[in-house]
């Protein structure tokens, strides 16, 4: 590799890193504001503890990328879950029934997916020495 490709790489990483930080950093925030709106309502609802749950596997996510360089296919599809849960929770009375059977079967296809994921991880792991 040469001098060019090495500072370029570098320079990459150092961008990526940088933005890992903002999305912590403001996934933090966003956190802070819903404990202040929960603080002032002086309620929480399961739509805000799911909310909260989402936060958290966000910066869990971030956590999991910051330590090992790789991000699990599977965190954005727990998230995309849970948030799909939310919306329904949120929207429930507003939903005609099409909707709901189309929401749970994103649920399911997102759920099977995740198992599909984990089955080939178990069945065809991967080689410490093939890159990724």
């Amino acid at each position: 590799m040469n001098k060019f490709e090495n500072s370029g790489y570098k320079a990459l990483v150092m961008v990526e890193e940088i933005g890992l930080l903002i999305i912590a950093i403001s996934t933090v925030i966003a956190m802070g504001f819903e404990i202040v709106s929960m603080i002032k309502a002086m309620e929480v609802t399961l739509a805000d503890l799911l909310l909260l749950f989402i936060y958290l596997e966000v910066l869990a996510m971030v956590g999991i990328y910051l330590k090992s360089g790789k991000l699990p296919v599977r965190m954005p599809l727990y998230i995309a879950i849970v948030a799909v849960a939310r919306y329904m929770i949120l929207d429930m009375k507003n939903l005609d029934t099409l909707r709901m059977l189309g929401l749970a079967g994103a649920i399911f296809i997102l759920a099977a997916s995740i198992l599909a994921i984990r089955y080939g991880h178990a069945k065809f792991p991967y080689n410490d020495t093939e890159d990724s």
